[in-house]
């Protein structure tokens, strides 16, 4: 049987106690100490009986999967996790979880969702990449590789699998392959936002803002272009210390709480340059969010 993922059983484990906590307020204000209760006749005790089977969770509807996807991550993940309860073998299900749980930033579980996925299918590609998705969001590309050739293999017209490829080979610092992967995923997918924001970054990680900036410039133009590519050009604007542009971009984009906390951020590394720390932020932007 499939293990229940991490999420299901912290829910369950909350339920539980929510539980004995109601039963606890319930208790009659009149009821006896125990001192007193073992010297209370009490009445016998009623033949045990045979409980029922436990019914298993219900499976959601189709269109209560469809407006899954509208949810919060949170509540997403929750979810798909009583979905995986319901039926372990769900690999759609299971893909979902692992996606879910990626976006709330719960790598590991994510890993292992995808991997129980796995178990019972091991050519699911949707698994095979929200595996490699995980592993590269935890900095560990060299696991990435095997399942990326196995879905490459399986689909050698998906740019996704070349375009991830890229990211995991530059975790391992393996430049050249990476570079190669992501222009095979460009010639693929001609223009892909997602696949030139990830060269973008790389680029970007390895010092070289400027080129950064022209990818991810060719990145927003697209119109399948994402929040997440214009705040990589945000970043890499302010790396450059070009803050008026990467201000205007945050307050288009964010909250002005969030775009004051990312401003506050640019300006500091502004103010006192630090290329290990503008390296590791840059990276970081990139690695729990590749497509």
């Amino acid at each position: 049987m499939c293990r229940m993922p991490a999420l299901a059983a912290t829910v369950l484990a909350a339920a539980l106690a929510a539980g004995a906590a109601q039963a606890q307020s319930q208790t009659p204000a009149s009821m006896a100490p125990a001192s007193m209760a073992a010297t209370t006749a009490r009445p016998a005790a009623p033949a045990p009986q045979t409980a029922a089977p436990a019914k298993p969770p219900r499976k959601a509807t189709a269109e209560e999967r469809a407006a899954a996807d509208r949810l919060d991550p949170l509540a997403r993940a929750a979810f798909w996790a009583h979905e995986v309860t319901a039926d372990p073998m769900d690999a759609v299900a299971g893909v979902h979880l692992a996606s879910a749980l990626r976006a709330i930033h719960q790598f590991s579980e994510a890993a292992d969702a995808a991997r129980q996925v796995l178990v019972a299918h091991p050519d699911n590609l949707d698994a095979l990449l929200e595996n490699a998705r995980a592993l590269i969001a935890q900095n560990q590309g060299f696991y990435a590789i095997e399942p990326l050739k196995h879905a490459g293999a399986l689909a050698p017209r998906d740019w996704r699998c070349a375009s991830l490829m890229g990211v995991a080979l530059t975790q391992v610092r393996r430049d050249a392959d990476a570079d190669a992967a992501w222009r095979q995923a460009l010639a693929l997918s001609p223009d892909n936002p997602a696949v030139l924001s990830n060269m973008a970054m790389a680029l970007a990680d390895r010092g070289q803002a400027a080129e950064a900036e022209a990818l991810l410039r060719r990145a927003a133009a697209q119109p399948s272009a994402g929040l997440q590519v214009r705040q990589n050009l945000t970043l890499v604007l302010g790396i450059q210390g070009k803050l008026g542009e990467a201000e205007k971009l945050l307050r288009e984009d964010l909250p002005p709480d969030q775009a004051d906390a990312n401003l506050d951020y640019l300006r500091a590394i502004t103010a006192k340059p630090s290329a290990p720390a503008a390296s590791q932020r840059t990276w970081q932007t990139v690695k729990g969010a590749v497509e």
